[in-house]
């Protein structure tokens, strides 16, 4: 496999931590912008202007890239959010299964969420979703999935994880609380970063229990 990586979402929380890693491991980086957020991408990244929306506004960029990296969603994701779901992220991994099925990306990296869980339903299934149509298409794959990410601005969950250390004790609520365990921001960055240099054959999911070896 090439070094060549496109990106979406590089902008992002988790964009824009893991593009200035991938670059010091010698990857070539396109990233995804609208018009105005060219000084939003981290230096040493090749913008190119497009909608995520529509892959035809981005597709002969990937060409080239054997790596395509899908981080496009819907900030702060929460209940009550259904439509914006299925107008961005929904759509927005449809249109990079069109790119990537045309251009020869033989990588899909894509951040997907942790499940089953009581609540985010809408949200869940928009990521089950998107895993689907990627698996379709025959291209290696890996999943991350974590439930939440802990990191600059995100640390309200540790006020929450003394209930998680005492649901590890109950039987009935011992697998859930383990499986949707916030994971720690460098976690997610590591993984993405050692799944784009140890490409997988076929699809890896990488959940909680996996993200944390990192």
């Amino acid at each position: 496999m090439n070094k060549n990586i496109f990106i979406t979402g590089g902008t992002g929380y988790i964009g824009s931590r893991v593009i200035p890693l991938l670059i010091q491991k010698g990857f070539k980086i396109k990233g995804l912008i609208r018009k105005g957020s060219e000084k939003k991408l981290p230096k040493g990244v090749e913008p190119v202007l497009g909608n995520a929306l529509n892959s035809k506004t981005f597709i002969s960029y990937v060409n080239g890239c054997d790596i395509f990296i899908h981080l496009i969603g819907v900030s702060h994701p929460g209940p009550g959010k259904e439509k914006e779901f299925n107008e961005i992220d929904k759509v927005s991994v449809e249109e990079a299964v069109k790119a990537v099925l045309e251009t020869g990306v033989k990588l899909f990296i894509y951040l997907s969420v942790a499940e089953p869980a009581p609540f985010m339903k809408e949200f869940i299934n928009i990521r089950k979703y998107g895993e689907k149509i990627i698996s379709d298409t025959g291209i290696n794959a890996v999943f991350i999935k974590p439930w939440y990410v802990l990191g600059p601005g995100h640390y309200w969950p540790y006020i929450i994880l003394p209930i998680y250390w005492l649901f590890f004790i109950i039987p009935p609520f011992k697998d859930a609380a383990k499986r949707l365990y916030p994971v720690k921001l460098k976690n997610v960055l590591n993984a993405i970063v050692h799944s784009a240099e140890n490409p997988p054959t076929g699809i890896l999911k990488l959940s909680t229990k996996d993200l944390k070896k990192f």
